[in-house]
């Protein structure tokens, strides 16, 4: 997490991309769309759950996404309903903050250790925690007896070098195990991956080379936590894929907000992607994502091929090309003399392409507008370097955006893609 004055750069993105470069040893009245599925109300069933953009937990957030999830003991009824989760669909997988768990989950074992992980965001920050196992409620669906993630939950001596330096910058991160570093109780992962870093997390340690970043490590009482090897049902799951049923994808729908913003937002989560009434593609336009969850964008003639839509990244993150002014107080987002109206072309793997108009509006204005009461930002951006633009959050209002998740069946054909 940056931090820079009153400006937060948030990008919670998962190590999937970034774990993948390390190991090939490279280590607004809300957003307009030509192509885009109507935002109708979505009708309400068990696999529908409310959603809301506020100032989160600690209340300092600004485009943070929340929801409730309710996590118990395997097999039983001691379960904890914990709000303030945040919603990221550039990540895999369920991670809670240990000083807002209060049930006794039990730890996942790989013969006879604890397992631990480290996950490191493409913002400098990471999340050390004990994995642990539960059965995970969100509304009326249920994943049961899947490895979750405690942050927080080991001394601060026990984190691995490896995790506590940036795999691609070499700078150390910082360590977001508490609401005020977090801005929320927890990470609901709910990206286009089954497993945390799938078949890219390694199978042996034999072949790595030193110093590379590993995510999973096993942990005994007698000494240091060890780097390990994953099966893929070790890993974090994103919990929607153990669903029993609505299992192949996910659904947000935000309203369109004013170019101003607004205090908060309110909308629908809804899983499964054609697989009842209330979830139906329409006439959505399908992007298709190569194996790292990509694609590409097409923005002032440069294409980026590592661009993903992220609902985890409070503002619109790309390449500053067009020489837009940056703010005074944090250079990392932009501060035009007035709102920009500009557009990109998004492609897929399928061939397919779609046009995305969007807006970028003067943050500091935005931060200060309402008496900078307003959580809710359509037209918040800022820089982020190549290959890569990242729709965040903004991306969402006035939309609905489907993720659907790699190697499961939908309408469309099977998984990863995102359709709005």
């Amino acid at each position: 997490m940056i931090r820079i004055g009153v400006f937060m750069k948030r990008a919670f993105v998962c190590a999937l991309s970034l774990l993948m470069l390390v190991l090939a040893g490279a280590c607004g009245s809300g957003s307009s769309n030509s192509s885009s599925s109507t935002n109708n109300p979505v009708t309400p069933g068990a696999n529908v759950v409310p959603i809301t953009v506020n100032a989160g937990p600690a209340g300092t957030s600004t485009n943070g996404l929340f929801v409730s999830v309710t996590v118990c003991v395997p097999g039983t009824s001691n379960c904890q309903t914990i709000d303030n989760i945040l919603v990221d669909t550039g990540s895999q997988g369920l991670r809670l903050l240990n000083s807002v768990l209060t049930v006794p989950l039990p730890n996942e074992t790989i013969g006879g250790n604890d397992v631990a992980e480290c996950v490191q965001y493409v913002d400098g920050s990471f999340n050390w925690g004990s994995v642990r196992m539960a059965d995970v409620h969100i509304g009326g669906e249920q994943a049961n007896s899947i490895p979750v993630q405690i942050a927080g939950d080991l001394a601060a001596s026990t984190v691995p070098s490896n995790c506590s330096v940036n795999a691609t910058t070499g700078e150390s991160g910082t360590e977001v195990d508490t609401v005020q570093s977090l801005l929320a109780n927890g990470v609901l992962g709910l990206g286009p991956f089954r497993e945390d870093c799938g078949t890219i997390c390694p199978s042996s340690l034999s072949s790595l080379p030193s110093g590379v970043y590993v995510p999973y490590y096993t942990c005994s009482t007698n000494g240091p936590c060890q780097p390990a090897a994953v099966t893929l049902g070790q890993q974090l799951q994103n919990p929607v894929w153990k669903f029993s049923g609505d299992n192949n994808g996910v659904i947000i729908q935000l309203p369109a907000i004013s170019d101003t913003g607004a205090p908060s937002a309110s909308g629908s989560l809804v899983f499964g992607i054609g697989t009842q009434s209330n979830n139906e593609l329409g006439s959505a336009s399908v992007v298709q994502l190569d194996d790292t969850g990509s694609f590409t964008t097409t923005f002032n003639n440069q294409s980026y091929d590592q661009s993903f839509i992220d609902s985890g990244s409070n503002g619109l993150y790309f390449p500053n090309v067009t020489n837009i002014a940056t703010c005074s107080s944090n250079a990392d987002f932009y501060c035009p003399a007035s709102t920009l109206t500009l557009s990109a072309t998004n492609s897929g793997t399928n061939g397919g392409s779609n046009n995305v108009t969007f807006k970028v509006a003067n943050a500091q204005v935005l931060f200060s507008s309402n008496n900078g009461s307003n959580t809710a930002l359509s037209d918040l951006a800022g820089t982020n370097p190549p290959p890569s633009f990242d729709w965040g959050l903004p991306f969402f209002f006035g939309r609905t955006v489907f993720t659907a998740i790699d190697g499961q069946s939908t309408p469309a054909g099977t998984g990863p893609y995102f359709a709005y």
